[in-house]
Order: structure tokens, then C-alpha cells, then sequence
């Protein structure tokens, strides 16, 4: 409790080891923020120069055509690809299940209602539209975006375009959401607008919110005009850099310290920390290092570990991880863990500690869209219960939306987890230029089987023109079996031919590749 105390104070030296800490490196090209929980990497994001982070971007753009079949739209928002806009995306929108809903004096809400099949006639092909993007270009697939506009404060998001008002569910002390409502209903909200008070909204005084709100208007304000001043397609504002972001959305009561290798990075950040609160400030430490601070922590392994395919447990099993565009599928397996006499009680522990990883993997990873995991069958369905509990526990701590199913019969768990950019293997990594993104290439038997039969068609093809000696050009992997195990069928091949089989090695020919020339006129005559 002690060493508690001393870090929100601000007083000795920090330590990542315990407590909630973020470790912010700056680099020229490269900006890094990890969110630690007891030492443990729960969270790791990535921002390099260049950078288009357009997520949360507030844009007017211009309808280019409208699919009735899709039921959407394709708005021209500036960028490479069309935005996406869903008939649904551009109805204004409910309040999100996870808000309570408050009512403002007894003024009954103007809003007329509006169906799906009004947005064509709303928004015609060629009309302009404000619209903010909720989803950024993944893979070949544009932005998708939405006309349900909100501006994110510390502790408000405004949305000028829906007069709601509401509460985050998660705070569930109700005294605490009957003073919320009341410094709600005395906050000075313009007409027509609504207002939202996030989770972190929780045991913060009156005169903050009053701050933020004014924040965001101002910031509206700025929208409103870069929205008048300029013909569509026009972007009317960004969301800050990841520097700022993680001032702003994680510096917050359940954060205990914050750790920079840059001096100008901390101030910047006690900056940004000090509009909203004093005592934030004195979280916020330069570490002076002369290794980069990700290693000087020992962070680094944890880093390395959130782009393997497997993930040991600390009892022994592991779980695997395959990643594709629109599922992640994730094995568990009970590994070394065969030592208990108690079969049950060893599977249940296995679950219960991948369910758990398989929480923090997904939100380190920032993996999502729908994930089926195949857990290790358990007979009892109180044994199932308890696995699905934890996941739902671990969930918790992850700002993305999760949707998780209770275990099926067949012991597998499915759960959807709200996608809103890349994952951090594909903004780290890119196909290999070898492999083409499979992950394997084909063994040399496979491709001695495959040359070998495209030898056979050219020399009976051939066999009617009494034609001349063939060259066979293949990587060296594969000649080198030519030479050993295939070397009697090839010595049999050329028996049946009436010239020579020449075979040349090229380092630089990729192994699923070969040519086969014909040797008086070096022209090719097969090229795979």
C-alpha cells in the first residue's frame, strides 16, 4: 500500500514490476506505447513517421454512387479508396447498449425518425455528407464510415448531431450515477447536441466536466469551420498522435505511472495531463537510459512473444494462434501439463489460463472480427461455466467490444472482438516476397514429381521431330535431389529421349520454379 502511495505521489524510483505503468519510447521514424499490469504487456501500439491514422477522422466527402444491393454507399472522403457508409451507419443512431439512457428537464427529444430506405433519397449520388470514420482501410478494404458523429473528451464525448444523453454502464455504484446525473443535468449542453460520460467519468468533481465540455466545443467549433471554408472532399479533423492519444484515453486513476526515454516527451505529456488534472502530473517520469527502455525493462521478450504463432502457459500447456483476415482460429493443448493424477482438474486449469491468454492476446495483439477457439473437451458443465466466467472476467479490462457465446457441445468457444485498424503483425510485417504470404513452400520431391511430368510431355511432344538436347534450369535445392535420390529415374527419362537432359542450378530461381530450354536455340520452351 505504501509503495502504492509513493507512485501516485510520485515519489521514489519507478518500477514497471508493479501497478498499472505505460512505457512511451520516442524514435525518429518510430513512436511505441506499452500498457504494463504487474509487468505483464497488455497492450503494445506502434505509430511510424508517415503514418495515416485516420480512425476518428471527421471528414465531408461526397457520395460517388450507392448500391442498393449492398444497402451502402461509397463516399469520396480524399483517399486511394471510397469510404464505406451502410444505410444503418447513416440512420442516426440509438444509444450504444452499454450507455443508460438520461432525460433532460421534461422537453420531449426532436428527432424525426428515419428508416434505411429514406438515406438513398437523403443523400443522392453527388450530394456532400459529414461522415467519421469508425473502421480504418484494412487489407484491400476502403474505411468504413459512419454519419453518427462524436468527439471523444477525457471524460465527455459529445455527439453534435444527437440530442442523447446518456451514462456509461460500467460505473455500477448508484450513488455515484445519481451524482453523475445531476452534474449532468446542470451541464450546459447547446441544443440539438448530446453528451456521454465515459467510464473514467467516475469520482471526478463537477468543474472537470465543465472544462471538457468546453474543450469540446471549441473543438467542434474548429470542425464547423474547416467544414464551411473548404468544398468536399475535405478532411475537418484528425484524431491527435499516439503520444497525445494515450495522454489523453489511458492517463487515468488506473494508471499509476508513466515511464518516457524522452525529457521532451514527459513534459509534453505532464502538459496535456496537467489541462485535466495536477495530481496526473506527478505520475509522469523521465527514465534516462543508455539501451532503448524497452530493453533496459526487459520488455522486449514480451514484445518478440506477441508475433509467435505459439503461447506457452504457466502450467505447462500452450495455446496456438492462426491469423486470417476475417477469423482468428486459436488451438489450446495441454502440452507438458500431463503430470496431475486428476484428468478433469488438469484440463480445467489448461482452459482457465488460456482462456485468459487468449484475452490478453487478442487485446495485444489488437486482433479481432471472429475468434474460435478450440478449447480441451471438459465433461462437466460447471467446468465449462468456470472457463467461460474467466474469459468474461479478462474481457473486461479491454476497451474494444467483445461478444463471447457459452462453450458449445462440441468444447469450442466462439466470440467476436471489435476490429477498428490493422493488427500489429500485419502494421509490422509483410507478405514474404518468397512464399507469397502462405508460410510454406513446396518440398523438393513435390517439385521433382512436377518437373518431371512437365519432362515427360515436352520429350513426347518433341519425339516426332527427332528434336535435340533440353537444358532444365531449377533451383539448387532441387537439383541437388536430381543428383541423389531421383538421379535413376532422370538417367531412365533420357533414355526415352533422343538427345541430352542438361540440368543447370540458379541460386536466385525460386524453388517452386523452373525452365526448360531447348538447347540449339535457347529458347524456352516450358517456363514455370
Amino acid at each position: 500500500m505504501i509503495k502504492k502511495i509513493k507512485r501516485i505521489l510520485g515519489v521514489g524510483k519507478p518500477s514497471p514490476k508493479e501497478g498499472n505503468t505505460l512505457i512511451i519510447n520516442v524514435e525518429k521514424l518510430e513512436r511505441r506505447v506499452a500498457l504494463l499490469e504487474d509487468g505483464l504487456l497488455e497492450e503494445y501500439t506502434v505509430e511510424r513517421e508517415g503514418d495515416d491514422n485516420i480512425v476518428g477522422g471527421i471528414f465531408k466527402g461526397r457520395v460517388k454512387n450507392i448500391e442498393q444491393g449492398l444497402k451502402a454507399m461509397f463516399v469520396d472522403i480524399g483517399l486511394d479508396k471510397n469510404a464505406f457508409l451502410h444505410f444503418w451507419d447513416a440512420i442516426p443512431a440509438a444509444l450504444d447498449s452499454g450507455i443508460e439512457e438520461i432525460k433532460r428537464g421534461n422537453k420531449p427529444r426532436k428527432q424525426k425518425k428515419i428508416s434505411s430506405k429514406d438515406i438513398p433519397s437523403i443523400y443522392p449520388v453527388g450530394s456532400e455528407i459529414m461522415i467519421q470514420v469508425s473502421k480504418g482501410p484494412i487489407g484491400t478494404k476502403g474505411p468504413r464510415v459512419t454519419t453518427n458523429i462524436s468527439l471523444a473528451g477525457r471524460y465527455l464525448v459529445l455527439m453534435p448531431y444527437t440530442e442523447q444523453f446518456g451514462i456509461s454502464r460500467k460505473i455500477d455504484d448508484p450513488k455515484e450515477r445519481a451524482r453523475l446525473r445531476k452534474i449532468m443535468q446542470r451541464l450546459s449542453v447547446p441544443e440539438g447536441m448530446g453528451i456521454i460520460m465515459r467510464t473514467v467519468a467516475q469520482g471526478t468533481r463537477a468543474r472537470h466536466f465543465v472544462r471538457d465540455l468546453a474543450m469540446l466545443l471549441e473543438q467542434w467549433e474548429g470542425v464547423e469551420e474547416q467544414r464551411d471554408s473548404r468544398p468536399a472532399p475535405v478532411c475537418a479533423f484528425r484524431e491527435p498522435g499516439l503520444i497525445e492519444r494515450t495522454a489523453r484515453d489511458f492517463l487515468t486513476d488506473e494508471v499509476d505511472q508513466v515511464i518516457c526515454d524522452s525529457p521532451e516527451t514527459a513534459e509534453f505529456v505532464r502538459e496535456v495531463a496537467g489541462k485535466v488534472s495536477r495530481r496526473a502530473k506527478r505520475r509522469i517520469h523521465h527514465l534516462p537510459t543508455q539501451k532503448p527502455i524497452f530493453e533496459s525493462l526487459n520488455l522486449q521478450k514480451q514484445i518478440d512473444e506477441a508475433f509467435s504463432r505459439q503461447v506457452w502457459l504457466k502450467c505447462g500447456g500452450y495455446i496456438v494462434i492462426d491469423e486470417t483476415e476475417a477469423l482468428i482460429a486459436i488451438d489450446v493443448n495441454t502440452g507438458r501439463n500431463r503430470g496431475s493424477k486428476d484428468v478433469d482438474k488438469m484440463i480445467l486449469q489448461t482452459n482457465i489460463e488460456a482462456a485468459e491468454e487468449v484475452a490478453r492476446q487478442l487485446r495485444l495483439r489488437n486482433i479481432g472480427g471472429l475468434v474460435v477457439v478450440d478449447l480441451i473437451d471438459m465433461r462437466h458443465r460447471r467446468d465449462q461455466q468456470t472457463v467461460y466466467k474467466a474469459m468474461k472476467e479478462r474481457l473486461r479490462r479491454d476497451k474494444a467490444k467483445t461478444q463471447v457465446l457459452q462453450i458449445s457441445s462440441i468444447g469450442l468457444m466462439e466470440m467476436t472482438r471489435q476490429r477498428l485498424n490493422e493488427s500489429l503483425r500485419d502494421t509490422m510485417f509483410e507478405p514474404c516476397p518468397y512464399c507469397q504470404g502462405k508460410g510454406r513452400v513446396k518440398t523438393t520431391m513435390t517439385m521433382s514429381v512436377e518437373i518431371q511430368r512437365k519432362l515427360v510431355a515436352v520429350i513426347n511432344k518433341q519425339r516426332e521431330n527427332n528434336e535435340g538436347d533440353l537444358i532444365v534450369v531449377v533451383n539448387p535445392d532441387v537439383l541437388n535431389r536430381f543428383k541423389t535420390e531421383d538421379s535413376r529415374i532422370l538417367v531412365e527419362l533420357e533414355r526415352q529421349h533422343s538427345g541430352r537432359l542438361i540440368f543447370r542450378s540458379d541460386p536466385a530461381l525460386h524453388r517452386e520454379r523452373f525452365s526448360i530450354i531447348d538447347a540449339a536455340t535457347e529458347k524456352a520452351i516450358a517456363k514455370v
